[in-house]
């Protein structure tokens, strides 16, 4: 697969960008990020020094992807979402002088296989995005968020459990769910979704 650069985006030399991948208009892919396969990296957006991306993942116009964020396979970052990297940002030091890239040490957000981050989301690193969760548009994930969990808000809080089809689990009650749209099902305890029984028979 042939892999897609726009004339306006901005990829430097040493950035890796996989096969069948495409960086469109005004995009900005900085040094020794790498992007897997089959990636699209939306009009305006931002790859931070280092960012790994792993296959198949959507980076949406204006999304800002700050180093040295972790993405896997599969993951979609919605239009204007932000992935942080400062925990104490300040422009200068406590003398007044400027900050440089030695007077503070990045810290990345992780998102994990398969999740979304919604539109205009933050995450303020140090977090990590668990597989399959969804953000919903305009939260702020300040923690760590589980596998399958719907997040909202500011705080972002967790207020249901989604499937690997991005859709609300049906509780089918002791403490399992199932798939409306794919039939998959699943088990909760302690706070946390684990997968059992797979299927692909469409059983809403």
């Amino acid at each position: 697969m042939a892999t897609r650069i726009a004339e306006s985006a901005d990829v430097d030399p040493s950035a890796e960008i996989g096969d069948g991948s495409s960086v469109w208009h005004l995009a900005q892919v900085r040094e020794k990020a790498a992007l897997g396969r089959g990636c699209v990296v939306g009009r305006g957006a931002y790859v931070g020094t280092g960012v790994r991306v792993g296959d198949n993942c959507k980076i949406q116009n204006y999304a800002l992807v700050y180093e040295p964020a972790v993405l896997e396979d599969g993951v979609f970052v919605g239009p204007a979402a932000v992935l942080t990297n400062d925990t104490f940002p300040r422009a200068v030091n406590p003398d007044g002088s400027a900050k440089s890239a030695a007077d503070w040490d990045a810290v990345g957000v992780t998102l994990r296989e398969g999740c979304s981050v919604g539109a205009r989301a933050v995450c303020v690193a140090p977090v990590t995005v668990g597989r399959w969760a969804t953000v919903a548009a305009g939260a702020v994930v300040t923690r760590d968020v589980p596998d399958f969990a719907l997040v909202v808000g500011v705080p972002a809080r967790r207020i249901a459990w989604v499937g690997r089809a991005g859709v609300p689990l049906h509780d089918v009650g002791e403490g399992r769910w199932r798939c409306p749209r794919t039939g998959e099902q699943y088990v909760e305890e302690d706070g946390h979704l684990r997968e059992t029984v797979q299927s692909t028979e469409d059983n809403s």
